[in-house]
């Protein structure tokens, strides 16, 4: 039987759960910029429908011989921002 190889850029989540401060406090930080945040209240329409928490389950990966390291939320953003969005052509 042979394997299969899947190859790209996956989003599979820590496992840990971060909220969007934690998001938005990273790009600031990979921009070298003070975080400055402004809240506005949820729009009512909105409040039923939001997901106000999330954490990925990654208890698969623990069967995995192999399993490469996960980068941090901030590593992440900070590889992102700096690497593709800050380039002179970010989708290259």
């Amino acid at each position: 039987m042979t394997q299969r190889r899947y190859h790209g850029l996956y989003n599979l989540g820590g496992g840990k759960a971060r909220n969007w401060n934690d998001l938005v406090k990273a790009v600031f930080h990979a921009l070298g910029k003070p975080a400055r945040i402004e809240y506005i209240d949820m729009p009512p329409m909105l409040r039923g429908k939001y997901q106000y928490h999330t954490q990925a389950d990654m208890s698969w990966r623990k069967s995995q011989k192999h399993a490469a390291p996960f980068r941090s939320l901030e590593e992440g953003v900070r590889d992102y921002v700096t690497q593709h969005l800050q380039q002179e052509d970010p989708y290259l």
